[in-house]
């Protein structure tokens, strides 16, 4: 039994109102729908931090094993494991009336409730909180959040990565000293319901990975293995049965109609569905439900995929963090042709102040190079003051910590005469830079696979602003090609995986884009918010970006210009010259969701 009570700073006490489980899962792949969990640990948690219930098995799923070289999980170590359905029922006892806490935790929760589905039960656990999450709003000094490095930073020693109890272990005492912090701090955990939205479209098919290429449009020669597939209006079958049937012959089963679609599938192509109109203007072939059942009946086999790669100039090597290696040291980025500003490193509180003064504040700040601090973190260095600074609850905690104390006049000399505060302490953590509005730097070619991470102030709970962060795919055009380019809560996964929205905290929200698999047709990545309600980003405040890796983080910005407006496109990756570029931008507009939806070229009212 594990014994997490003693730490470097004494006794620990878990905030109260909820029963922790800590979770890990090794899988045979990245999606849930396809793939399937091997090993699974969960660590039921004291209030103390102790280990009350553990439980931990292999699981056999009767599947290919997929990358045994992390998990090291083989087919002869898997056969005499128990089934899940097997397990089921004690792991949903252990979970039951829960809050799971894992690391990625939309990832272990996918996988759990795919996995529950299939034995014909519910996941009982109602809530999550991720670690890594947390770990961002702690802003803790670490490079990356990998679990690895997350571990040396707490000093918790890891004996064996990627085997589900051990990280289980290791990540019950990260978050138990991550809390611990958390609450010091005052600051909310970053807690969430797993079954706060759900999808308003009925019958949507989910989106099965094709093993074969496009091979085109659907001509005489009949139907091809990874043609892309789309259904439109009622159908004799079952839209779900018939969706599964293509998906068994190789074909590619979408939602929505493109420029890429193979063919239409109408029963009564006159009702002139959406779908059926994209087809129409395409020239893409529109056929019956009874001709394509005909043509089910001899699918010529398809082209295998081969996984490709854009070429793009390399800019900066960034080294590869095993579990036997250390993390990496924090990176130094800069902007192109520009040096290190000149308070580069630093993280400054603002307290007090109008909202103009505030705004103003922050501006200069970044011009500075130092990255406005929306909370009082561990990485905080300086608190700058304007008037009322006094009746903020946070002053106590700055006097605490013997923070630095800038006034505005001390920004103001810095701006105009290029000086740094005697009473600024000279050191600073090396850190990516800080784009101002409108800012652009290069991705490093070298890293294909970012995640965009979107945060704003965390407010007590039951005060949260209702914030969605969305995506759109666009061509040259700046209009998406189909409705599922557009990426938002009811649509939280674009081709399996290249761009996926994760929603693991009340004040945060994350994209994730892998570069090397985006479309040819796909020019520019728009990534916005959108507060629901008569609430404005006047209201909300600043809002913080970024931009990381697995190795680092390759920029940072903070938007906080907003009055009256409720939707916000924060931030662009673009493509120029063969590179792949990123651009802060915090253009807001005073419409809803769904107008922006729409004028990126979505048909928010198409369900057939």
């Amino acid at each position: 039994m594990i014994d997490t009570r003693v730490h470097a700073n004494g006794p620990v006490t878990l905030p109260r109102g909820h029963r922790w489980v800590v979770v890990d899962v090794e899988t045979s792949g990245l999606r849930s729908n396809a793939h399937r969990v091997l090993s699974v640990a969960a660590l039921a948690l004291r209030e103390d931090g102790s280990v009350e219930r553990e439980f931990s098995t292999l699981v056999n799923a009767d599947c290919d094993p997929g990358p045994v070289h992390i998990h090291n999980l083989t087919r002869e170590r898997l056969a005499d494991a128990p089934r899940f359905t097997d397990i089921a029922g004690e792991l949903a006892d252990i979970l039951d009336g829960g809050t799971l806490v894992a690391h990625n935790a939309s990832f272990d929760y996918g996988f759990l409730d795919a996995e529950f589905r299939r034995a014909g039960r519910s996941i009982p656990a109602g809530q999550r909180l991720c670690t890594l999450a947390l770990s961002r709003r702690l802003e803790l000094d670490v490079p990356n959040y990998q679990l690895s490095t997350l571990a040396q930073h707490w000093q918790v020693q890891q004996l064996q990565a990627h085997d589900a109890y051990d990280d289980a272990r290791v990540l019950s005492e990260v978050f138990v000293r991550s809390a611990t912090m958390a609450e010091s701090l005052q600051l909310p955990l970053p807690v969430v319901n797993c079954r706060s939205r759900k999808s308003v479209y009925p019958d949507s098919v989910q989106r099965v990975p094709c093993q074969w290429k496009n091979p085109g449009r659907l001509t005489e020669a009949g139907l091809v293995q990874g043609m892309k597939v789309v259904i439109s209006g009622s159908t004799d079958t079952p839209r779900l049965t018939l969706a599964g049937r293509m998906t068994e012959a190789g074909l590619d089963v979408l939602n929505s109609a493109s420029r890429q679609t193979s063919v239409v599938v109408c029963n009564d192509a006159g009702v002139q569905t959406a779908k059926v109109r994209k087809a129409m203007a395409e020239g893409i072939p529109v056929i019956t439900e009874q001709q394509l059942e005909a043509l089910l009946e001899g699918v010529a086999p398809g082209e295998p995929k081969v996984a490709t790669v854009i070429d793009i100039v390399p800019q900066q090597e960034t080294p590869v963090t095993t579990a036997t290696t250390p993390a990496p040291e924090p990176q130094s980025w800069t902007l192109q042709g520009k040096k290190p500003k000149l308070w580069a490193g630093r993280r400054v509180l603002l307290l007090g102040g109008t909202h103009l003064e505030a705004v103003m504040m922050r501006s200069r700040i970044a011009q500075l190079g130092a990255r406005p601090s929306l909370n009082f973190t561990a990485a905080v260095t300086d608190a700058l003051l304007l008037e009322g600074a006094d009746a903020d609850k946070r002053m106590s905690r700055v006097n605490d910590r013997r923070l630095p104390l800038l006034t505005s006049d001390d920004v103001n000399a810095a701006i105009e005469n290029g000086v740094v505060p005697p009473h600024m302490r000279t050191e600073s953590r090396l850190t990516a830079p800080v784009l101002s509005q409108g800012e652009v730097i290069d991705l490093p070619a070298k890293t294909t696979q970012w995640s965009v991470n979107i945060a704003w102030k965390a407010e007590a709970v039951g005060d949260e602003f209702d914030v969605d962060v969305v995506t759109f795919l666009l061509d040259s055009n700046e209009r998406v090609d189909t409705d599922d380019d557009f990426v938002f809560y009811n649509n939280p996964i674009y081709d399996d995986g290249v761009v996926e929205l994760t929603m693991d905290g009340s004040s945060e929200q994350s994209i994730r884009v892998d570069l090397a698999s985006i479309p040819n047709e796909c020019e520019r990545i728009a990534i916005a918010a959108a507060i629901d309600g008569d609430r404005t980003f006047g209201d909300l405040g600043a809002v913080s970006i970024s931009v990381d890796s697995e190795t680092g983080t390759a920029a940072t910005a903070v938007l906080d210009a907003g009055t009256t407006e409720r939707t916000m496109v924060l931030a662009e990756i673009y493509r120029r010259s063969g590179k792949w570029r990123l651009r802060a931008v915090g253009q807001g507009y005073d419409d809803d969701l769904a107008a922006l939806a729409v004028r990126y070229g979505v048909d928010v009212e198409d369900s057939d």
